[in-house]
């Protein structure tokens, strides 16, 4: 018999999450909601304290057109009001002035993405544009004495400024349309777009005006031609969190990975230093061959705290802070002992402690590391009777408070403050009205002893109040170095699935992040081990929970690896489920290993070895290696422009299928890529995969 435990007060987090009218409501959650709801994000805090800036982008319910605009509200609370707005443009990415007497932003206003300031000391100013880049505005930072201003965006790598007549791409050389990419042109695409050599992702530093705007040609923070060539911010996910100033405004800190024939296999990306004298930087995360990322200096200028991995090539690796003495340049790891990964890192403005963020047991909370020390303490930021959730953006304010946004399974992001010591109130309800308009879904987590003995987590979604038998699905997180934690998605949402009718069973299998390096390792070299063995036992446990869940009337779902397990339960668990869902998942490991982009992500899971020097280890766990098994019903979903995972892979699964006659169905997506972000896409996606599931779970509904 499993041992199982059931997490204390979930109920009550599930129904408090919501507004109190959302308990009595009685409407279902749609696609269409879920593609309507507002997305919050990007909070700024004025340098005083008193006013927060954040993005707010609306879908228009007809159109499903999405515009993004900027909101003001009083740390004090209040209701937000609209800033900034320029008519038929978007606004985002909001920053304050060091002096706070401007707003900066981005807009699209003039027909490309341009840095625009709001004069805030005069309440009838209009934005005026502070910038005329020839290329796009990706993003920028203002320097803290407020005389400088990081913008970068996409140029040449020899133009001199943040935009050129050509863009510097070698591979179209003419006369035809043909691309053409020399032996170690390294990347030649890249998670959804074909590289360009020659133009690169690269931040200037430029001198503002006394009104504000941009002056002078900049200065390149990558150093002249020939000395460091990559992308700052890194891509395809890299942001601002890449780039910060030194406390004295004279130098810059940014992220870049060497752009050359090794970059596909290659995860060092280091911290580089720039005295924005136009000379070359210096590396200052000097030997670590690992990925180094999140630089952050400290306010008084003593320090720099950065991210750092160890292992070279293996992308999952605990990210373990790193820190330095700017003055004698000494070294240490800061809380060695502390098995966690960082996903952010600001200072505390006394420079004392440094406030984190990472994963821990289905949360994303916030930790406090004293510097002296390296005691780690975890915050309690989530109003009372919630779970912490998934805590992001977090902003350190001068009286020991933060401000932060905070989404869970119940809602999507809200940005909350928190007084020193105490847990956060919401500054915003930009969703309230529309969720109290929904029936709630109740959240339960459960553990139970997985493969080899060790303790496994998973949650249970389910709609409140329910009554009678509920078809189980069973949700299967990507990654595989990933969680199914209690978090908002606009994409795989337990809490659509769930007010449709079903139980939403997700299980951190071995390979899950938040439990420790050895948990997240363990998933190496054995893909279709120790996690399909955990959501065996995973669902056993959670069916086992309730009498209610009906475990001979179920599905399973998953993406990426969550796709790759839809293909190797085909082969491995034939019998259980009335049908699989598999979103971009692996079905040839040999074909994969050859036509996916990062290869370091490839190679790692399988002994470090490329597919010719170690077919053994890729062939193990090849779903294609066991189709004459498979039998149940799949749906099949795919991306033509994902080039993570290649399309090729979702037919040659939905090939097998109708080969085999087994009933498949196949969906394809020509303008996606590894997900699907466009609201008109989301709709489709969800409407054939409730479709799927009813016509297998519920006949004749």
């Amino acid at each position: 018999m499993t041992k199982l435990s059931i997490a204390l007060g979930a109920l009550a987090i599930a129904l408090s999450a919501t507004p109190l009218a959302a308990q009595t409501a009685a409407r279902t959650m749609t696609p269409q909601d879920l593609v309507t709801l507002k997305r919050v994000a990007s909070p700024a805090v004025s340098p005083d304290g008193q006013w927060v800036v954040y993005q707010q982008t609306d879908t228009d319910p007809a159109s499903y057109k999405r515009v993004t605009g900027l909101w003001r509200v009083a740390v004090k609370g209040g209701v937000p009001a609209r800033i900034a707005d320029l008519a038929d443009a978007s606004e985002n990415s909001p920053a304050f002035s060091p002096d706070g007497k401007r707003l900066y932003f981005i807009s699209g206003k003039s027909g490309s993405d341009q840095l625009w300031l709001l004069d805030l000391a005069s309440p009838a100013a209009a934005p005026v544009q502070a910038s005329t880049f020839k290329t796009d505005v990706a993003g920028f930072a203002i320097s803290p004495d407020g005389q400088r201003v990081l913008v970068w965006g996409d140029v040449a790598r020899n133009c001199p400024t943040l935009g050129c007549d050509k863009s510097g791409d070698t591979s179209q050389p003419g006369p035809g349309s043909g691309r053409h990419y020399k032996d170690g042109s390294g990347f030649v695409r890249h998670w959804d777009a074909w590289e360009t050599p020659g133009n690169y992702s690269r931040a200037f530093a430029f001198a503002l005006a006394a009104d504000g705007r941009i002056a002078g040609d900049g200065v390149a923070l990558d150093g002249p031609p020939g000395t460091l060539t990559g992308d700052t911010p890194t891509k395809p996910m890299g942001g601002s969190e890449e780039l910060a100033w030194a406390a004295d405004s004279r130098s810059a800190f940014f992220v870049a990975r060497q752009a050359d024939r090794n970059e596909p296999l290659s995860t060092d990306t280091d911290v580089w230093h720039s005295m924005l004298d136009g000379k070359a930087p210096h590396k200052a995360s000097k030997d670590n061959r690992g990925a180094d990322t999140l630089p952050s200096p400290s306010p008084d200028g003593q320090w720099l705290a950065w991210a750092a991995m160890a292992r070279p090539g293996y992308e999952a690796d605990r990210l373990s802070i790193q820190l330095m003495n700017l003055k004698t340049h000494e070294r240490r790891t800061l809380a060695p002992a502390w098995d966690r990964s960082v996903g952010s890192i600001a200072w505390s403005p006394d420079s004392k402690a440094l406030i984190v963020t990472a994963e821990e047991v289905l949360d994303n909370p916030v930790f406090r590391i004293e510097l002296a020390s390296g005691k780690v303490t975890r915050l309690k930021l989530a109003p009372k009777g919630l779970s912490e959730g998934h805590i992001g953006n977090v902003i350190p304010l001068k009286n020991g408070g933060l401000v932060f946004t905070r989404d869970a399974v119940a809602n999507p992001a809200e940005v909350y403050v928190a007084d020193k010591g105490k847990p956060g109130r919401t500054l915003t309800q930009a969703n309230a009205a529309q969720l109290a308009e929904l029936n709630p879904v109740t959240s339960t987590r459960f553990s139970f002893k997985g493969a080899g003995g060790d303790m496994v987590w998973g949650q249970i979604h389910r709609p409140a109040g329910a009554s009678g038998k509920l078809p189980v699905l069973l949700f299967v997180h990507g990654g595989p170095q990933g969680s199914f934690n209690d978090a908002w998605s606009f994409r795989w949402n337990p809490r659509i699935f769930a007010s449709q009718g079903y139980a939403v069973v997700s299980v951190d299998f071995h390979g899950s992040t938040g439990y420790g390096q050895a948990f997240t390792d363990s998933i190496n070299r054995d893909w279709g081990g120790k996690p399909l063995e955990d959501l065996k036992l995973g669902l056993a446990a959670a069916l086992a929970t309730n009498p209610d869940l009906d475990g001979a009337n179920s599905c399973a779902l998953g993406a990426s690896y969550g796709g790759y397990m839809m293909n190797w339960i085909e082969g491995q668990w034939p019998d259980r489920f009335k049908c699989l869902v598999n979103h971009n998942g692996v079905f040839d490991s040999r074909a994969m290993a050859y036509a996916t982009e990062e290869l370091w992500f490839d190679e790692w899971e399988h002994g470090g070895k490329p597919y010719h020097e170690a077919p053994g280890e890729y062939e193990k766990w090849n779903p294609a290696n066991h189709v004459a098994k498979w039998q149940t019903p799949m749906l099949v979903v795919l991306g033509e422009k994902d080039f993570r995972i290649p399309y090729s892979q979702g037919l040659g699964a939905f090939t097998a299928l109708q080969r085999k006659g087994v009933e498949a169905e196949l969906l394809v997506f020509p303008d996606e890529n590894h997900w699907v972000l466009k609201a008109k896409n989301s709709l489709q996606w969800h409407q054939t995969v409730f479709a799927w599931l009813g016509k297998h779970l519920k006949p004749g509904s």
